[in-house]
C-alpha cells in the first residue's frame, strides 16, 4: 500500500497499469490481480484529476528604466535549418538602451538552460533589479521563480495577450529576424551562431536606433549613462568581448 500512495501522490496522472508496470520495474512481483484490489480499496481509481492552478505571479505593464541594468527583457524565437531542423533562440535585452546581451541558439532551451545563460551574463555585466518576461512554460516554471528568489531579482510577467507589454524586445525580435533569420538559409547551429555574434556587434555599436535618437545602444550609454554609473568606460558590454569588427562583413562576404 505504501509504494501505491508514493506512485498515486508523485504521478497524479498514472492509471493502474502505469502503476503496476512501475511496480514491476521496481523488483516488486505481486500479482496484478492482488495490485488491483488493492488499487481499488485505496480508491486510487476514483482519484480527482484536475489540473492544477500554477503559483499567482506578478503581471506589470512596460516600465523604461532610468539606468543600465534595472531591467532587462527576454524572449523566444523560432527558427528552422536548411535541413529542417528546429532551432530555438534565446534574446536578452538591456532595456534602458536596448543592447542586445545575448542571442543564445540551440535545438531546445529549457528552463535550466536559460538560468545557464542568465548566469553567465551576470557574470560579466552585473545583476539586474528586474527581468521582464511573457508567460511561457520556462518562465513560469519553478526552477526559474526558485533561482530569482535567490538572486534577489525580481520576475515580472507581462499580462497575457499584451504583448505590448514587452514591446522593447518584441522590436528586437523583428529586427533579428528580417536582418538575419530572413535573410539566409543556415546549414547548422554553429553557423547560425557565427552570424548571431557578429550580428550582435553591428547592433549594438554600428545600427542607429530612432528609438534611441538615432543612436546606437553603445553611443546611447555612453551619452546617458554617465550620470549614473561611476565608471561607465569600465562598463561591461558586449563590444568588449568581440574584437573584430569585420565580423560580419566577412560572414557577408563569404555569401555573396
Amino acid at each position: 500500500m505504501r509504494e501505491l500512495s508514493a506512485l498515486a501522490e508523485l504521478h497524479k496522472t498514472w492509471g493502474f497499469w502505469l502503476m503496476f508496470y512501475r511496480l514491476r520495474k521496481l523488483n516488486f512481483k505481486w500479482n496484478h490481480k492482488r495490485v488491483y484490489r488493492v488499487y481499488t480499496m485505496m480508491r486510487l481509481n476514483l482519484r480527482n484529476k484536475r489540473k492544477r492552478r500554477l503559483p499567482a505571479v506578478v503581471k506589470e505593464p512596460l516600465t523604461r528604466p532610468i539606468m543600465p541594468n534595472i531591467t532587462w527583457s527576454i524572449d523566444f524565437m523560432h527558427d528552422t535549418l536548411q535541413c529542417g531542423r528546429k532551432v530555438r533562440s534565446l534574446n536578452i535585452i538591456d532595456d534602458f538602451n536596448r543592447e542586445v546581451l545575448t542571442i543564445a541558439l540551440d535545438t531546445s532551451m529549457p528552463a535550466s538552460r536559460v538560468i545557464r545563460e542568465l548566469d553567465q551574463l551576470i557574470e560579466w555585466r552585473g545583476k539586474p533589479e528586474n527581468i521582464r518576461v511573457d508567460n511561457g512554460p520556462e518562465f513560469i516554471s519553478s526552477k526559474l521563480k526558485e533561482w530569482t528568489e535567490t538572486n534577489e531579482i525580481n520576475l515580472r510577467h507581462i499580462q497575457p495577450g499584451k504583448p505590448t507589454q514587452n514591446s522593447l524586445i518584441e522590436r528586437f525580435n523583428r529586427t533579428f529576424r528580417e536582418e538575419v533569420l530572413d535573410s539566409f538559409l543556415f546549414k547548422s547551429i554553429k553557423e547560425i551562431r557565427s552570424f548571431a555574434k557578429a550580428w550582435m556587434w553591428i547592433y549594438n555599436n554600428e545600427r542607429p536606433h530612432q528609438g534611441l535618437n538615432n543612436l546606437t545602444p553603445h553611443e546611447f550609454l555612453l551619452k546617458y549613462g554617465k550620470p549614473y554609473l561611476k565608471n561607465i568606460e569600465g562598463f561591461s558590454t558586449f563590444q568588449q568581448d568581440n574584437d573584430d569588427e569585420n565580423q560580419w562583413k566577412n560572414l557577408i562576404l563569404k555569401r555573396s
